[in-house]
């Protein structure tokens, strides 16, 4: 039996072999599968697991991360657009008339069951 070899590759330099191999192995994606490593200089980087016979590699991933800043602001606008809405809507009357469908119970099907 041989030794194992270890390989790190992009996802991006993966050969097509390889890229097929991945999809035989995480056929509904591989986001779950995902294990943050970190280089000796301290940058994290994240990867996935791929073996193909004695060989094991280690596939980077390309992940983009939040910006602490950009949350702060994107929070910041959702309640901004929030308060708009509820504010905005106050003393306006809905014309058109349609119910929301929990106010409407008949547009659902019956169930088959029968009561009493």
């Amino acid at each position: 039996m041989g030794q194992t070899k270890r390989h790190v590759v992009s996802y991006e330099k993966l050969t097509d072999e390889l890229v097929a191999l991945l999809a035989e192995k995480y056929p509904n994606g591989f986001s779950d599968y995902l294990v943050r490593y970190t280089k000796p200089d301290g940058t994290p980087f994240w990867a996935v697991t791929l073996e193909k016979g004695e060989d094991v590699y280690l596939v980077k991933i390309q992940v983009e991360t939040d910006n602490q800043e950009d949350v702060k602001k994107w929070l910041e606008n959702e309640e901004d657009a929030e308060n708009e809405q509820v504010t905005g809507s106050a003393g306006s009357s809905d014309a058109s008339g349609d119910t929301l469908p929990d106010d409407n119970i008949s547009q659902y099907g019956d169930d088959g069951s029968d009561e009493g």
